[in-house]
């Protein structure tokens, strides 16, 4: 019964946002401002899902004005735990058949968000160089899932170097979003609490002493600070869970 109402209640509010944010949107369409605004709108749903979401962001080190953010991409569940953080002038990369999904493709659209064809390479690889030009030219950043698809509790997937590249080839520094354990039975409609989920904003990494042809040490380093620090922040949720 739990499942209906929790289902009934974020199917409801989904349309609602997305109503709402189509409408809104048509005003000013494409404003990389709106990306945030409704992200956050989304990330309000986390406790209808009976979780606690933590946000840990920097303290000592301000987040860059542009840069291109990377994080963990679980699940559906990112949609009420990655998109509360996105900060505001970013907007995020997708895949095109997002476009179809009623409602909110067109919002995802809309608001200002890119969609690529990742079947098709030549188009993608345009895109990017889309994104490497607009970050600067539009004062933007951009968040990507760096691992290409859902992970669904295989761990942290490898990943691709499309946002990599554009990092160094704009200049911009690469800052790391890590989001704690979402799969397997973290969730379950049925269970009044289902725990925390901490998500952490990690220190900038900066690009400009690298060149492409470094790109492979870029993508390494990062994949290695985040994969050890989802462990450690998923092994911190498990003792506080069990308490």
């Amino acid at each position: 019964m739990l499942a209906v109402v929790r289902m009934f209640l974020v199917v409801t509010i989904s349309i609602i946002i997305c109503i709402f944010g189509v409408i809104y949107c048509l005003f000013n369409p494409r404003d990389p401002s709106h990306v945030s605004f409704f992200g956050r709108l989304f990330g309000c749903m986390a406790p209808i899902f009976g979780i606690q979401v933590e946000i840990r962001q920097l303290l000592f080190t301000a987040i860059p004005k542009n840069c291109i953010y990377v994080a963990n991409h679980q699940n559906n569940y990112d949609m009420v735990t990655v998109a509360y953080v996105v900060q505001p002038r970013t907007i995020t990369v997708g895949k095109r058949s997002l476009l179809w999904i009623p409602l909110f493709g067109l919002l995802y659209w809309l608001s200002g968000n890119l969609l690529i064809n990742r079947s098709n390479s030549i188009k993608s690889h345009r895109m990017l160089y889309r994104i490497i030009q607009n970050i600067k030219k539009y004062d933007i950043s951009v968040c990507i899932f760096p691992e290409g698809t859902r992970s669904r509790g295989r761990g942290l997937l490898p990943f691709k170097k499309g946002a990599f590249y554009a990092a160094i080839s704009a200049g911009v520094p690469i800052v790391p979003i890590c989001v704690s354990n979402l799969s397997g039975d973290k969730i379950r409609l049925n269970r009044w609490s289902n725990g925390s989920v901490i998500i952490e904003i990690l220190p900038p990494i900066e690009t400009t002493n690298y060149t492409i042809k470094e790109v492979d040490i870029v993508t390494d380093n990062c994949y290695i600070l985040m994969k050890n620090k989802i462990e450690e922040l998923n092994q911190e949720v498990m003792l506080r869970d069990s308490c």
